[in-house]
């Protein structure tokens, strides 16, 4: 079931691309559902992502697909209030949804900025009240923040002092990836995770580092590694 707002989105964006044939942008996003920041629009677009009634096109910022609609937003659609309604009746296609090449946008949207995290030996992840402007393209579903890196310990994964890791929010993570391990509630690393029986190890991607071997309980993820920025001066 969506919320007030999400219907509200999905019927934004469908009129939109009907009327003009391309996806609107965040900013018009944001003023047509009167939300204070493009997060916002951010959080409901990645929700109606992982429901299924839209998609993003790959590579293109501002290229957005309604796949299905709820049935009370389909546009222009009426039906006879004698028709018994099923239980297959909650969604229906949106076929007046065209897939078109979206133009080209460079939506931005505001993510919070927590500080810095260690590539090397753990340090204090400091939460912080900052953001910073992050290209909506580069962000997938789910909720994201940024942490700045500290070492070198991930330099063999193309990850280093002074970048920005973009980390999806989750308590949960695969073998294998890497992520921001938070170490007895005290310190957290930015490191590839590997789970051994009741041990975790926090492998660094730099030889003259060696792992970080802990109890499974003293280790808490608080997110996955989505990317990276980089900034050249």
């Amino acid at each position: 079931m969506l919320t007030a707002k999400q219907h509200e989105l999905i019927r934004f964006i469908q009129q939109k691309l009907e009327d003009t044939g391309i996806s609107p942008s965040f900013e018009e996003m944001k003023e047509a559902l009167d939300l204070k920041s493009k997060s916002g629009v951010h959080r409901l677009i990645s929700a109606l992502e992982e429901r299924g009634f839209i998609r993003r096109l790959p590579n293109r910022a501002r290229a957005l697909e309604v796949i299905k609609l709820p049935e009370n937003s389909v546009m222009g659609a009426s039906r006879p209030s004698a028709t018994p309604a099923s239980a297959n009746d909650s969604v229906i296609a949106a076929h007046t949804a065209k897939p078109v090449a979206a133009q080209p946008a460079n939506d931005i949207i505001d993510v919070p900025l927590h500080g810095r995290i260690a590539a090397g030996a753990p340090i204090e992840a400091i939460e912080g009240q900052s953001s910073m402007p992050v290209p909506a393209a580069l962000l997938g579903p789910g909720d994201h923040y940024a942490l700045e890196v500290s070492g070198d310990s991930m330099i063999e994964a193309g990850i280093f002092d002074g970048d920005f890791a973009l980390v999806k929010r989750t308590e949960t993570a695969r073998d294998g990836e890497i992520v921001v391990a938070l170490v007895d509630n005290e310190e957290a690393t930015l490191k590839y995770l590997r789970k051994e029986g009741a041990m975790v190890r926090l492998d660094p991607a730099n030889g003259a580092y060696e792992p970080q071997v802990y109890e499974a309980g003293r280790v808490q993820v608080q997110g996955k590694l989505a990317g990276l920025l980089r900034r050249y001066h």
